[in-house]
């Protein structure tokens, strides 16, 4: 199909390859590159395509952001310019980061302005949360280990996304990543002193935001860094509930959000939510790192370092790398520069382990839900204490391997965090240790049969040869985990994330897949027989 961009055109709908819309004669090569295919969205101030380029080989898709001031008054096309100029300034500022779409191209045609971005296949926040259901709190904290960084990063760049929520954060395909889109110059003020107060207000009334996930000051017009805070706060009780803002009651008298009777999450974890959540800034958590200290996210950093170490694209104009299906390969950027993402995760992990080694010098231990000890009158006592939870007594600290016994004592504590653990060759069958974190945990020969993994997290650990028969790992997150050779017979594995998982030799005869997120690649690596559920729903063979 040919979509024609003309805004008044009665039927946008034409054929494929012809050169002027049958209904208004417009042009629909755009630029004499890019054909439309179809619209992806449209608001009060703009609209967005998919298009292909047919410029270059293979006629790779990109996405096209049509800028539509609401008047026609001369004197506002050029604050609309103004508002194009400033997106593809941000765009062209921030789009060497892997996870945000590159700008490709702007230009302005028949008064029209356009944003051409890179093209991000996969699906939204939004979308998934509908079709799967709410995540856990493991869940929860991967999104913030992913969405803190880049937001870190944004926020340094002297850039306030001002519309962060669900809908604009895409999982690519590709690698399984989070994205963040829609940098819409519409979310830029405009200077009053260049316009009368109605002109004003036509433009600013798309700067506001998302209400419900815009906080008090950005409603007002006064947006600050912090106020990205509160919007990926509010994303976060939408990912724990599935409801939006709209659905949640409001304290009547501080306006504040009433989230904490929906949601299950440990005590700690509620009070770190709930300081992103504050209505008044200058309570709520200023930046992305102090959160990411609260949270102690450092096994998380580690391998998130490590996925950022991929050069995310060329720069515009280059005939490489335009095909958003493609992986792109090498350093991001320069190692010594200090607005490199993967460099300034890197100095973030450091941090969080030079204030843990300070704290546990001065006396303190790691224990349930990353609290700390407190150094009392009997250094054997805390030394038992010490060595329950998994970390060895000496200074520093270095974890050490738990038995089946101080693994369950720990959890029954309290305690869901183990992620690098060695766990492996454990006897831990029918036991409950939902909602654990097992993050890059070493779990090879470990036996969980029958056991209750439901929202665990087994993001990039070593479940090699593991016996997981009959095992509950409903929606559990096992992303880029090593399956290899364990036995799964039996296992509810529904609405499970299983994207890059290895299931090499894996054994899924009789497993339950209903909604598991999982390629038709990885499903070919695997054993299935009659009694396997596939993600669809229907039992059979792959």
């Amino acid at each position: 199909m040919s979509y024609c961009l003309n805004p008044a055109c009665p039927q946008p709908k034409n054929p494929i390859h012809v050169e002027t819309c049958q209904a208004c004669g417009s042009h629909l090569l755009l630029r004499d590159r890019y054909r439309v295919q179809k619209a992806l969205g449209q608001g009060g101030f703009g609209a967005t395509f998919l298009a292909q380029d047919e410029s270059l080989p293979g006629d790779p898709c990109c996405v096209i952001k049509q800028l539509r001031p609401a008047s026609t008054g001369a004197h506002l096309i050029p604050m609309a310019r103004e508002l194009f100029e400033r997106e593809a300034r941000t765009l062209g500022k921030i789009g060497n980061h892997p996870q945000v779409p590159r700008l490709l191209d702007y230009f302005e045609d028949n008064q029209q302005f356009y944003l051409v971005q890179e093209y991000i296949s996969g699906s939204t926040l939004q979308q998934e949360i509908r079709r799967s259901g709410p995540l856990s709190e493991a869940g929860v904290k991967h999104f913030l280990s992913e969405i803190l960084p880049l937001l870190q990063y944004i926020h340094s760049q002297q850039v306030i996304h001002r519309d962060i929520k669900p809908a604009n954060i895409i999982r690519r395909d590709q690698d399984g990543r989070l994205v963040l889109i829609d940098f819409g110059a519409v979310k830029n003020q405009v200077n009053p002193v260049t316009t009368n107060a109605s002109d004003q207000t036509a433009l600013t009334n798309f700067a506001i935001g998302t209400p419900g996930f815009a906080p008090p000051e950005q409603m007002a017009l006064r947006p600050v860094y912090a106020s990205d805070i509160y919007a990926v706060g509010v994303t976060c009780i939408y990912l724990l509930t599935g409801k939006s803002p709209k659905d949640l009651d409001y304290n009547p008298s501080t306006g504040e959000m009433v989230w904490q009777k929906y949601v299950q999450v440990t005590a700690h974890f509620a009070e770190v939510l709930k300081k992103m959540l504050e209505a008044s800034v200058r309570h709520r958590y200023q930046c992305a790192t102090d959160i990411m200290r609260a949270l102690d996210l450092e096994p998380y950093l580690d391998s998130l370092t490590q996925g950022l170490a991929t050069q995310p694209n060329s720069p515009p104009g280059s005939n490489k790398g335009l095909n958003s299906q493609s992986f792109y390969s090498g350093d991001l950027t320069d190692k010594s520069s200090p607005s490199s993402p993967s460099t300034a995760t890197s100095k973030l992990a450091m941090a969080i382990r030079a204030r843990r080694a300070r704290k546990e010098q001065s006396g303190g231990g790691y224990t349930a839900g990353s609290q700390r000890t407190q150094s009392g009158p009997s250094q054997r006592g805390s030394a038992n204490l010490l060595k329950s939870d998994g970390f060895t007594t000496g200074k520093p600290k270095v974890p050490i391997k738990l038995d089946a016994n101080g693994l369950l004592t720990a959890y029954m504590k309290g305690r869901r965090d183990f992620a690098s653990q060695d766990l492996s060759g454990l006897d831990l069958h029918k036991v409950d240790l939902s909602g654990g974190i097992f993050h890059q945990a070493k779990l090879a020969k470990t036996n969980f049969q029958g056991a209750d993994l439901s929202n665990a997290d087994f993001g990039r650990a070593s479940l090699n040869r593991s016996n997981l028969r009959d095992a509950n790992l409903g929606r559990a997150y096992l992303s880029y985990a090593d399956l290899e050779g364990a036995d799964l017979r039996g296992a509810d594995l529904s609405y499970a994330y299983l994207n890059h998982a290895n299931l090499k030799g894996a054994n899924l005869c009789g497993a339950n897949l209903s909604n598991a997120k999982i390629s038709e690649e990885q499903l070919t690596q695997a054993k299935t027989n009659w009694a396997t559920v596939l993600p669809s729903g229907k039992r059979g063979f792959w």
